[in-house]
């Protein structure tokens, strides 16, 4: 049955499992006192859900179900998380599941503040509503002019019950008592916006951070200014004080660093320059502790701790991932538990798909490492190297020497990087001599020996380096291996193979020891891309039609050809086995080609174009990175844990949008439910009794029931004990007695009559048994399906009897017998239970041979089912013989 366009409503291989790498944008983070654990945790935001982290490991405690809209703004107490989406917020109970839902605004909200038993929430066009936590239901609501008094900060001061403290983009101050709602006091303010509040240890003070720069550390009873700082960084950010006996603050800014100032002598005491690379979204000390938490949109959280003499803080701990998206993406080693990636921020990271903990980066590429070590350059920026734009990694020889090479954009020569030492490696690969200086390396590759390293230029040429020493060792053809751009290379498992495709639209195989051409194919189009399968030898091109092409590098001809993406082909990845080829394009389409049948059997839309994809080497994730995404998204495969029918979709179909995999692992299931419930491809085929008449059919019985039949008597001779079983001697349980005045026990009784015959008279077996009611049955109506299921629910014992009881010495007739045949021979007529049908008349043959012969009307009916016999087994044995004959000629034939 051919499905329709709408039959299907997602992905039919792969559901939507987890993200990873994500830890923080620019949402400011929530820190919380937990006192079930008695210790803290952090919040921060990661799009669509928030995670929870215990600051004393950094470890993740808790991964909230996701919200239907990015989050705007996060707050929470000591019980419930608040997260605002839009124009609604909901408050989330165990850092996990929504409980209270607040919808009343009708404006985005970005501001949020817990107030006891109430939370105030304010949104852009300034009106602010007091909410009944519990009974969700509005308690006050207060308006503002936006061209008057636009809210921009809000604070609780300490100590000042049932009062607010209001901040404005016009620079103002208002001081609010929300149970009376009156307004309390105006604070003429600085003339410049306010940007944050942050209460001081003191009572009464107040840190307000502006616009300019500037923080003002004031009064709010007297209305006095008591002190003013300034950073020339841009707008205050964020602002925190220490609670643990020092007198420091600490102020962020839009440019990433941090200043720390000391409010007893007045003056700047510190500069964190460079604690994240974007802007500071929120920073925290914790309370008596010397510990600083900060994130940032650069997706970093970080914990530094004061633990210097000069006051200092230095990175404790942290959770890192990319700043900026990613540009390629492969899975590292055998295990499919870690996956590599590069991005444009310049780093190249490991991501565990197991836990966090053994996630680890690689770091920014420095031009000159030891140069930088030795002179302390502080303008690190200057020496790093370009984004890695193509790697190939190798896991053999990572204890040795250097097991990744990677080419960097707009960069000729190719850096070697050790994934056991977490650092980048001591070479970098480029030819000696060249002619022009705007060549780049544009392709490489990695033997799987560990050895080598394959790398195509720009110019055209492609070169051969020793990972060990970085030596070169040779260049395939005499000045260039192609006339354009090298597009891709691949060398196969053994060491034998090299290919490489140019942008020419060529195709070259090459010996790889000797460096010679072997052979050519010319291609329809420019390749994009190339990709190998070593295992199987099988070679994927992406052209630039948006076609895909698949090679076999033995016959080297090709094997299949795809059409039906409509934009650029960005990435492609093969299952382990070699059975699939999966293909991401800018059409922001996955699609999955069944290489066996040469059918596309899977393909979804997603929201953002697929920049990558890899296939776990256990074959259990489908890993995608995405255009203007930081994180790397998880699929798991479908057909490992549940049932696929994978029929080619038909040309008409349309694929529906799926989307991306939040950090939840378990947040798509209902989705899943309701997707599987109506689809036909898990509509289980009943396979019919017999698929055609003219095919023999077995039964679905075991041998147990039919193979021994003509061995029963040996094996009930070797099963037969050696000697009765002896009755033990029991006495009873109340000894029996003669009555009289004497008590006296009773004798057992002994049998009177020692000479009674034990066998059973036959007259009370007389009675004919249902087996045979259904053979005369039979010879009426001429149905024997009945008998044949009464005989089927027998065991071998049981078969026996029944056809031993036929004879008429044992109760039966000879038209009974006759009948027993005409089943048999309905049965080979039908072609089904055909080894029942061998079995049961061997059977009747070894148990009533000698009278056969003496009966005409059954030597009449053996005579037919003979002839009947004979035929059906011709038929068998010629094509026993026929597929034996191809079988031994596959085996000999030198193919």
């Amino acid at each position: 049955m051919e499905r329709s366009a709408g039959d299907r409503t997602a992905s039919a291989l792969f559901a939507g499992f987890r993200a990873l790498g994500l830890f923080s944008n620019d949402i400011p983070h929530v820190v919380r006192f937990s006192a079930l654990k008695r210790r803290f945790c952090v919040t921060t935001c990661v799009g669509k859900s928030f995670h929870t982290y215990d600051v004393q490991k950094l470890s993740l405690v808790a991964v909230s179900n996701s919200l239907p809209q990015d989050i705007c703004c996060m707050a929470a107490d000591g019980r419930l998380v608040f997260a605002a989406y839009g124009n609604v917020f909901s408050a989330f109970a165990r850092n996990k599941e929504v409980v209270h839902t607040f919808k009343g605004h009708k404006a985005e909200i970005h501001l949020l503040q817990p107030f006891g038993d109430h939370v105030i929430s304010v949104d852009t066009d300034s009106i602010l509503i007091i909410w009944h936590i519990y009974s969700e239901e509005e308690y006050l609501q207060l308006s503002f002019d936006k061209s008057v008094f636009k809210i921009s900060a809000i604070l609780h001061p300490s100590t000042y019950l049932n009062k607010i403290l209001l901040g404005s983009e016009q620079g103002s101050l208002q001081l609010w008592n929300v149970k009376s709602n009156k307004l309390l006091y105006t604070f003429a303010g600085w003339k410049v916006g306010v940007t944050a509040l942050q209460q001081a240890p003191a009572v009464d003070v107040v840190a307000v951070g502006l616009m300019s720069g500037q923080i003002i550390i004031h009064n709010i009873k007297f209305d006095e200014t008591l002190m003013k700082f300034r950073q020339d960084w841009g707008p205050i950010t964020s602002i925190s004080f220490r609670t643990d006996g020092h007198p420091v603050m600490a102020a962020g800014s839009p440019c990433g660093h941090i200043g720390l100032w000391d409010l007893e002598d007045k003056k700047l005491i510190n500069q964190m320059r460079n604690a994240h690379s974007t802007a500071i979204a929120g920073l925290t000390f914790l309370h008596r502790e010397p510990l600083l938490v900060t994130n940032g949109a650069d997706n970093a959280l970080r914990i530094w701790i004061f633990d210097g003499p000069t006051g200092e803080g230095r990175l404790l701990r942290f959770r890192m991932g990319h700043s900026a998206p990613l540009t390629k993406i492969r899975y590292y080693g055998q295990n499919g538990q870690q996956i590599l990636s590069a991005s444009q921020d310049g780093t190249l990271q490991s991501f565990s798909t197991v836990h966090e903990k053994f996630n680890k980066s690689l770091g920014h590429g420095l031009i000159n490492k030891k140069r930088v070590k030795r002179k302390g350059l502080q303008n690190v920026m200057s020496v790093r190297l370009p984004p890695i734009t193509k790697f190939a990694a190798e896991e053999a020889r990572e204890s040795d020497w250097d097991g990744i090479i990677a080419c960097h954009q707009g960069k000729l020569s190719c850096s070697t990087w050790n994934y056991q030492r977490s650092t980048i490696g001591a070479y970098f690969l480029k030819p000696k001599e060249l002619k022009k200086d705007d060549i780049t390396a544009t392709a490489v590759d990695i033997t799987s020996c560990g050895n080598f390293a394959v790398i195509g230029l720009s110019s055209g040429a492609v070169d051969v380096y020793n990972m060990q020493s970085g030596i070169h060792r040779g260049s395939f053809g005499k000045d260039q291996a192609h006339k354009g751009s090298v597009r891709g290379v691949a060398v196969d498992g053994l060491n034998q193979l090299t290919i490489t495709t140019g942008s020419e639209g060529v195709l070259k195989f090459w010996n790889f020891k000797n460096k010679v051409l072997i052979h050519s194919v010319s291609l329809d189009s420019s390749p994009n891309m190339m990709l190998l399968h070593r295992d199987s030898g099988i070679l994927g091109l992406a052209l630039d039609d948006f076609s895909i092409t698949v090679l076999d590098i033995e016959t080297r001809k090709i094997v299949r050809e795809f059409s039906g993406h409509q934009g650029q082909i960005n990435d492609m990845a093969f299952s382990p086995d070699g059975r699939w080829l999966i293909s991401a394009s800018m059409d922001c389409s996955i699609r999955t080609w069944d290489l066996p049948s040469g059918c596309l059997i899977d393909s979804f839309l997603l929201d953002s174009a697929p920049l990558n994809v890899t296939m776990s080497p256990t074959g259990d994730f489908l890993a995608t990175s995405h255009v203007d995404h930081l994180g790397i998204y998880l699929w798991s495969n479908i057909s490992l844990y549940s049932v696929v029918s994978l029929r080619p979709l038909p040309t008409d179909y349309v694929p529906s949008v799926v989307m991306l995999p939040g950090t939840c692992q378990t947040q798509d299931v209902e989705l899943l439910e309701e997707t599987t419930e109506p689809s036909d491809e898990m509509i289980e085929y009943d396979s019919p009794e017999q698929l055609n008449e003219q095919l023999v059919t077995l039964s679905l019985l075991p041998e147990s029931r039919w193979k021994n039949l003509l061995n029963l008597d040996v094996i009930k001779k070797k099963n037969k004990p050696k000697e009765p079983p002896k009755v033990p001697k029991s006495a009873p349980f109340f000894i029996p007695t003669v009555p009289g005045l004497v008590p006296r026990y009773a004798a057992p009784e002994q049998n009177s009559n020692p000479q009674q015959s034990k066998v059973v008279n036959l007259g009370i077996l007389a009675q004919k048994s249902d087996f045979c009611l259904k053979l005369e049955e039979g010879l009426v109506n001429n149905k024997y399906e009945a008998a044949l299921n009464l005989l089927k629910e027998l065991g071998p014992s049981g078969i026996e009897t029944e056809l031993r009881s036929l004879s008429p010495d044992c109760g039966g007739s000879v038209e009974v017998m006759k009948s027993f045949l005409k089943m048999i021979r309905m049965m080979l007529d039908k072609k089904r239970d055909f080894e029942l049908a061998q079995a049961y008349l061997a059977l009747f043959l070894k148990l009533h041979l000698k009278m056969l012969p003496s009966e005409p009307v059954l030597l009449e009916e053996m005579t037919k089912l003979s002839s009947q016999l004979e035929e059906n087994w011709i038929h068998l044995q010629s094509l026993f013989s026929q597929s034996m004959c191809v079988l031994n000629y596959i085996k000999s034939a030198l193919l």
